[in-house]
């Protein structure tokens, strides 16, 4: 089949690289414009242009897809399918009707539930056992169109989000050919989805990833994987930010207030509304990430985490 590929972040490449592997035709990619990064703000472009322009493959990046010179264009290419991995714009009913069988989602939770952008975020959150993803055929609605395949993949006790991501778009990316296969042949037919179990996954803010030590060891635990490695997650010293990595409830801990933290020569302890937890890396303001340990130890008097 002849393919538009849409997809920005790099988690859309194990999916663009298994369908320029395969028997399709990856004719051009749509991705988001090149934006501003980094301390320069520099614009950069997406990883999935820098990949399209690494394999001689044509980038459209509209600002937004109802452009007409990009709808011109979409005709122009005569795609029979337009296969989308995290592209980050609403896509339009004009341009959802010009290939021949439409668009179809690769979605990383198992739909309906966390229908929205932080999918993977929020089941990490809510403490989910399980999850997977979904290719589904786009349609106006939010994540609500019927569902051509699904994987399930469960969530381990130290998962963070990036873990979990990394999964399912290797697995997604298998599940995504499997089903352009199918539909080439005719073979394959989406089920509608059930009216249960529908929840919702808005985008992660930076204030989301803020920790809050009043609340249970467990919940600070999920907060923290859930936003690792992004935004990441972060608590106030001082009123300046610093940057936690994954921690580790500990019951055996000793006993201290929420926020308070005690300092050992092997361990950094924070407590929590129950037992405390043991903090793993760190990063102050302007330095690079270090053990907590030895954080702690350069020191000179015990903080206190807002």
């Amino acid at each position: 089949m002849r393919i538009v590929f849409a997809g920005t972040p790099e988690v859309a490449l194990p999916t663009l690289e298994a369908l320029h592997a395969s028997a399709h035709d990856v004719a051009a990619v749509l991705t988001r414009p090149d934006a501003p990064t980094g301390r320069g703000r520099r614009l950069h472009r997406s990883p999935v242009a820098d990949w399209a322009d690494a394999h001689g493959i044509e980038v459209l990046a509209p600002a937004k897809p109802r452009e007409p010179e990009f709808l011109e264009r979409l005709r122009e290419l005569d795609a029979d399918l337009v296969p989308v991995v995290a592209y980050g714009a609403l896509v339009p009913p004009a341009a959802l009707a010009i290939p021949r069988l439409g668009w179809i989602n690769l979605h990383f939770s198992l739909l309906p539930a966390w229908r929205g952008a932080a999918p993977v975020q929020h089941a990490v959150l809510n403490g989910d056992e399980m999850t997977g993803a979904c290719v589904f055929q786009l349609e106006e609605g939010l994540d609500t169109g019927p569902v051509y395949g699904r994987l399930t993949e469960p969530i381990g006790p130290g998962d963070t989000a990036g873990d979990l991501l990394d999964r399912l778009a290797r697995a997604g990316a298998r599940l995504t050919v499997d089903v352009v296969d199918a539909l080439e042949a005719g073979a394959l037919v989406a089920e509608p989805q059930p009216e249960d179990g529908v929840s919702y996954a808005p985008k992660i803010t930076v204030d989301d990833a803020r920790v809050r030590w009043g609340d249970p060891a467990f919940a600070v635990d999920r907060r923290i994987r859930a936003v690792t490695p992004a935004p990441g997650a972060w608590t106030d010293l001082g009123g300046q930010r610093l940057r936690l990595g994954p921690v580790t409830p500990d019951p055996d801990g000793p006993a201290l207030e929420p926020g308070e933290v005690a300092i050992a020569k092997h361990h950094v302890h924070v407590g929590t509304a129950t037992e405390p937890v043991r903090l793993g890396q760190v990063q102050p303001a302007g330095k690079k990430p270090m053990d907590a340990a030895a954080w702690g130890r350069g020191l000179q008097t015990t903080p206190r985490f807002a």
